[in-house]
């Protein structure tokens, strides 16, 4: 268990890219030698539940917790407490999705926070608890990096929430541009890409 963590998975946006009937994060991912066949946003929490973190926020929006599959997930990791917030204002911007999970890191008295995209299945449970690990280590700011290119999750210690912007499109990117030197870059395996378009859905259930 990764004490003194808070995990945070965003799953608000409305995922206007993607044409397809449903939502992209209702979007079926066929079956692994890990996970049975489930939507995006349920393999995407899956991974981050397996990772073995104290308590894990899914910040909603566009979709509830009930469309996202939340509660069936989270049943099968009982020893991770996981919540589900709703953010009225979802359509204001990524910054303040991430200011929604903050606050619950905040309450929940964590030391670091995670924060990850529900539309990032490919995200390994070893790349949530690496980042962890580097910002429990000291690290103000952990990166997930692949192949040398910075990407998800981002885990930031305390100290630097109230640094994080909160409107606008981006969140953690935004702080690490302005403030470089606190900047730690973990070299993870999986895949960092998300899922965006039905293209992109249909490569994924091709693989």
């Amino acid at each position: 268990m990764l004490t003194g963590t808070f995990a945070i998975l965003l799953a608000a946006g409305a995922g206007s890219r993607f044409e397809g009937a449903r939502h992209k994060l209702s979007g079926s991912l066929p079956e692994t030698g890990e996970r049975p066949g489930e939507t995006v946003a349920e393999r995407s929490l899956a991974n981050l539940l397996a990772a073995g973190f104290e308590s894990v926020c899914i910040v909603t929006g566009r979709l509830g917790a009930d469309e996202l599959g939340v509660a069936e997930v989270a049943a099968s990791f009982p020893t991770t407490r996981v919540e589900a917030v709703h953010h009225a204002a979802w359509s204001e911007g990524q910054a303040t999705s991430v200011s929604v999970g903050i606050d619950a890191a905040r309450t929940a008295g964590a030391t670091v926070a995670v924060i990850g995209l529900a539309d990032q299945p490919g995200i390994e449970p070893a790349s949530w608890r690496a980042v962890a690990a580097a910002a429990l280590a000291g690290a103000s700011i952990a990166v997930a990096s692949y192949a040398g290119r910075r990407g998800n999750p981002v885990a930031l210690r305390h100290e630097t929430w109230s640094q994080l912007p909160t409107s606008g499109d981006e969140g953690a990117r935004t702080l690490m541009r302005l403030r470089p030197d606190l900047v730690v870059e973990v070299p993870c395996t999986g895949s960092p890409h998300d899922i965006d378009t039905v293209e992109d859905l249909r490569r994924w259930q091709s693989n």
